[in-house]
């Protein structure tokens, strides 16, 4: 019975009663298998196309035998319920093979519609346990024997279990649809292909006219680009209540390391990371995905990741999010995307944000309901009233074992309502960009970096891809400068450029240093309101623990030292405005600093600050500004 015909049934979990769903065919072969009842057997070298679904207890391959599909099908193994077996014909290939071997059991060879899915220059030959297009499931291009349990209809997969031990392998794709899935347990091992294509995916959902839920689901991935879901191609994405996790697999033994994305199996070491899984991506042009009372973890790389495309929106609500190994990111804003992070716990190996811009807009803050209700009509999330009013009102938590947020490109972050960045370095950490910041303490967001350090700008240490044999490898290595910069009479290190690094404090209690360690042209602009600071600020000379850096030490990009020195390319303007004051815990050097009638510049108790400007002794008033070669010293 086929499935246009039944619009609803069962997905039986036993093999007996899943027979009835498979429609049986013998098949015909270029070079003829030996076939004997409900076995099927191809000798070594020979080729075996199967016309139909087949289903047979036992399978044998001979090494260098295949089981193809005719043209524009593609054909799956499943035994038992698993689809197994399946491997890439070559690494950087898009191709599956059935491998060589003896398969037994409830062996089912599912001759499916291709679903082919071209990325820039290559086409993926997609497989899913459950395929949906705009009018519901679509049998032909399923391999519904690979669904297992629960109940599947035109409009929702409820309680369905989805196996794979093969490689790039998808369980659910929904294109240009509507679709609820609910209580899925997903388990893929084995490794994708692209992520960026959503190859190899346990869910993805793809479309500009897609919607679709996924509530109450448990993913669990291991494998290379192994990803839990994707949204793509303006899809509207909301996973609710649900658990993703995805962890590493093992690279092919030729695999080499490329910034090319439709090549890309590894993240860029130059990042500061490693790994080979994202929990999940978000691509394409208008793409939405939104993650609520939901746990996503990754290994390494990053837990929830933005990847091209343009008007991108990302959103965590109430969510915990993280990784499981030492080095990764929560969240990656890239282009014009937006990232939202609201109620959310994040417990990062690295960073909590990679802000890689040129556009990008970042906010973390609290799950307030006004908020959630915004977002609710914003994103079109279909949220009722009732689910709006059971939503608790949390503040963002974020615990990161490196730094709070990295600047690989330009964007803007907002902080505010009770959100706490507790970092072991620089809460922020700006490598050369042009940077928005604003942190609103007035709720009680906190600024916790245990090495003491607010916000810290170096140049970018990125040594870049490296064009081996026409294509662009991570081989790169950077290189400590051993010489001062040498000074740019062009630019104004007193003036504040629209390329600053520039950052607004309001209504918050800090204590931390702030560093420009900048060789080339970009001050940074730190205003300061309603708020008091108690520590060093100041333009620096920087210095990574180590001079070389590949890699094999990742790990070390973004570390630096910092001696407090004159500013050479690298101005430090500093706005103390109403209700401000700072307390000066060390030499610092500035190139403007402005005072509010009512503002104040400190020293701790039992010290005094002294002031001067271009080598003159200047007293510090209330009221004034001063421009040039400033130096405030503690005694």
């Amino acid at each position: 019975m086929t499935l246009t015909s039944r619009r609803s049934f069962l997905i039986a979990g036993s093999a007996t009663a899943a027979a009835v769903l498979v429609p049986v065919a013998s098949g015909t072969a270029t070079a003829a298998p030996k076939a004997s009842g409900r076995t099927i057997s191809v000798a070594a070298g020979e080729t075996y196309e199967l016309a139909a679904t087949t289903r047979v207890s036992a399978l044998a391959i001979g090494t260098g035998g295949k089981i193809v599909a005719p043209d524009g099908y593609d054909i799956s193994l499943t035994v038992d319920g698993v689809e197994t077996g399946q491997l890439l014909t070559a690494t950087g290939g898009t191709a599956t093979l059935i491998q060589a071997g003896t398969y037994r059991g409830d062996v089912v060879l599912t001759v499916a519609e291709s679903n082919d899915v071209t990325y820039e220059t290559l086409t993926f030959p997609f497989r899913q346990a459950l395929y949906v297009g705009s009018d519901g499931v679509d049998s032909a291009k399923s391999v519904l024997s690979a669904v297992r349990g629960g109940k599947v209809t035109d409009a929702a997969a409820r309680g369905v279990s989805i196996a794979s031990t093969g490689e790039c392998f998808n369980g659910v794709y929904v294109e240009s649809g509507s679709y609820t899935l609910q209580g899925a347990t997903i388990n893929l091992t084995g490794n994708g292909r692209s992520d960026f294509a959503g190859y190899g995916a346990a869910v993805v959902g793809d479309g500009s006219s897609t919607k679709l839920v996924v509530d109450g689901a448990r993913v669990s991935n291991t494998g290379v680009v192994r990803t839990t879901v994707i949204a793509n191609g303006g899809a509207n994405v909301l996973v609710k209540d649900s658990f993703l996790r995805a962890r590493n697999g093992v690279l092919p033994s030729d695999y080499q390391a490329t910034v090319e994305t439709p090549y890309m199996e590894s993240v860029p070491w130059m990042l500061g990371l490693d790994g080979n899984v994202r929990a999940t991506n978000l691509i394409g042009k208008g793409s939405i995905a939104t993650y609520l009372n939901s746990t996503v973890f990754s290994e390494t790389w990053g837990a929830l990741s933005v990847e091209g495309g343009s008007g991108l929106k990302l959103t965590a609500i109430n969510s915990h999010v993280g990784n499981t190994g030492d080095y990764g990111y929560g969240t990656y804003a890239i282009g014009d995307a937006t990232v939202r992070v609201l109620g959310s716990r994040f417990d990062v190996g690295s960073y909590a944000t990679i802000i890689a811009g040129p556009a990008a807009v970042v906010h973390y803050g609290d799950s307030t309901r006004s908020a959630v209700a915004a977002l609710n009509t914003e994103l079109d999330l279909g949220l009722s009233n009732a689910e709006l009013r059971s939503i608790p009102e949390r503040s963002t938590v974020v615990n990161s074992g490196h730094f709070g947020y990295m600047f690989f490109g330009a964007g803007q972050l907002t902080l505010d309502g009770g959100t706490v960045i507790n970092s072991e370095r620089a809460t922020f950490l700006n490598k050369g960009q042009q940077t928005t910041i604003k942190v609103d303490g007035s709720q009680g967001a906190r600024l916790n970096p245990r090495d003491g350090v607010i916000l810290q700008m170096i140049e970018l240490d990125d040594p870049g891809p490296v064009p081996v044999n026409g294509k662009m490898m991570n081989v790169g290595v950077y290189t400590e400068p051993t010489t001062d910069p040498a000074k740019n009479s062009s630019f104004d290190v007193t003036a504040v450029h629209s390329t600053d690094g520039a950052a607004t404090f309001s209504s918050i209690k800090l204590k931390g240093d702030f560093y420009n360690g900048m060789r080339n042209g970009k001050n940074m602009v730190l205003t300061f309101e309603g708020s008091t600071v108690e520590g060093v600020i100041s333009a620096t000379k920087t210095k990574h623990r180590v001079s070389s850096i590949d890699s094999s030490t990742f790990y070390e990009l973004g570390i630096v030292t910092n001696t407090t020195q004159a500013a050479v390319n690298n101005g430090v303007v500093v706005q103390l405005n109403s209700g401000s004051a700072w307390t000066v815990t060390g030499t610092s050097y500035l190139t403007s600093l402005t005072l509010a009638a009512d503002a104040a510049v400190k020293a701790p108790r039992g010290k005094s600050v002294k002031l001067t400007v271009d080598g003159t002794a200047t007293a510090l008033t209330a009221g004034s500004s001063y421009t040039g070669a400033l130096v405030l010293t503690v005694a």
